[in-house]
């Protein structure tokens, strides 16, 4: 898998709208301003997001994104697939052509880390980052609770 830049904010901004989208559609400006992410490259990621179904897009006023599925329906492999990524680990991208032509004497190895890594990814959906998330938030001592452990 190349995971470039691309599929990464696709990823960090899928669960910045899983994260902020329940009540109400969350702008892009406002995914750019909590990520750090170009509003620019945002809507390139967007369209193709929104073009299979991940995400839908409410026009106007107040408009914004909703995620287009429930967040435990959607594998951080479908939105790496979904902005073009693909897992592929072999210098050939899988065509077999990586030593002058021929099939090189490791890519089997690379091709099945490839897949390994795809089914990693498909078994993990937004909602499970979501979560995660969440208990992080929940079991990180704050100030008050480390001064009464102190005392």
């Amino acid at each position: 898998m190349r995971l470039s830049t691309k599929g990464r904010y696709a990823v960090t901004a899928m669960l910045d709208l899983a994260l902020n989208g329940a009540d109400n559609p969350v702008t892009l400006a406002d995914i750019s301003n909590n990520q750090g992410i170009s509003l620019s490259y945002l809507e390139q990621l967007f369209a193709a997001l929104r073009s299979k179904g991940l995400v839908k897009g409410v026009r106007g006023p107040g408009g914004g994104y909703f995620l287009g599925k429930p967040a435990a329906e959607i594998s951080i492999a479908n939105i790496i697939c979904a902005v073009d990524e693909w897992v592929e680990f072999t210098r050939c991208r899988g065509k077999q052509d990586c030593h002058s032509g021929q099939r090189c004497l490791t890519h089997s190895l690379w091709d099945d880390l490839s897949k390994q890594i795809f089914d990693f990814l498909t078994e993990i959906n937004l909602q499970e980052l979501v979560d995660k998330r969440d208990d992080h938030k929940r079991c990180k001592p704050t100030k008050t609770t480390l001064d009464h452990q102190a005392a």
